[in-house]
């Protein structure tokens, strides 16, 4: 059994008083039929290691960052990065590894790097 639900009803029922017809079209009328929202504010994404300050290695690694100075560092790790790269394209090239191989092995480097600290 189906049962509709009228806005504007003659309701007689147990309140004190019902909506007379006028008053009901003017509730209506009154109800804004579009409502403006601002601009949504976004934050600006970070990339940041989501283990960061954690690690085995990451208490090394954060000294090291503080005596070379953070520009000499980066130039450090990604040399560093690189260098972990060829290596591990070398192996895949000598065992036969396809492309796609090869690049599931880069982000299992990066990410156990992560873990271990060393993007800290």
């Amino acid at each position: 059994m189906a049962t509709s639900v009228s806005i504007c009803s003659s309701f007689t029922g147990t309140w004190a008083t019902s909506m007379a017809n006028e008053d009901c079209a003017m509730l209506v009328k009154s109800v804004p039929t579009q409502v403006r929202l601002g601009k949504p504010i976004r934050s600006q994404p970070m990339m940041k290691n989501v283990n960061e300050g954690k690690g085995l290695f990451a208490p090394a690694v954060v000294v090291v960052r503080n005596i070379v100075g953070k520009k000499q560092f980066n130039q450090l790790r990604g040399k560093a990065i690189a260098l972990h790269s060829q290596v591990i394209n070398e192996f895949c090239k000598s065992i036969g590894a396809d492309q796609k191989q090869r690049q599931g092995l880069i982000r299992l480097a990066k990410k156990n790097g992560e873990r271990l600290g060393f993007l800290a």
